[in-house]
């Protein structure tokens, strides 16, 4: 449903946008019998539930009106939190120089996870650990998060 979330996103982009916030990811998933469609939500100075409500509200009846998905929905708006998944280059841009976890596909000698600081960004990303500069392409990447702040 990777296309159902994606014609959303282009959707209410400039709404949310138009609410003070930045768009950070839009997903629909099934969980359980019931789908959901995430709208995540971040800004600089922190996300409260005045902007979730308030983008809730801009974002529906557009939404409503274009009617992209086909199925029951619940909508959800949100932030993307402290330890927000890194899905797109824009979003490894944006936390470029600050700590991550990065899990791989397939192991890279023996190891699958690896914890860094995020010190470049072409088309791969470049971590540095402990001091060691150790690069991964992002295609090789199932998931990244920026680290909880230790």
């Amino acid at each position: 449903m990777a296309n159902a979330a994606e014609r959303v996103y282009s959707l209410i982009k400039e709404t949310v946008e138009n609410e003070g916030v930045e768009l950070w990811d839009v997903r629909f998933v099934k969980e359980g019998a019931s789908w959901y469609l995430r709208v995540f939500i971040d800004k600089a100075d922190g996300i409260t539930i005045d902007d979730c409500t308030n983008v809730s509200h801009a974002i529906d009846p557009v939404i409503d009106e274009a009617d992209p998905i086909d199925k029951s929905y619940y909508l959800e708006v949100c932030s993307c939190g402290l330890e927000r998944e890194l899905v797109k280059k824009e979003h490894y841009s944006k936390v470029l120089g600050q700590k991550i976890k990065v899990k791989l596909y397939k192991a890279v000698d023996g190891v699958k996870e690896f914890t860094g600081t995020l010190v470049a960004l072409e088309e791969d990303i470049t971590l540095d650990i402990h001091g060691s500069k150790v690069t991964f392409a992002l295609k090789d990447i199932s998931k990244a998060n920026l680290c909880d702040f230790e």
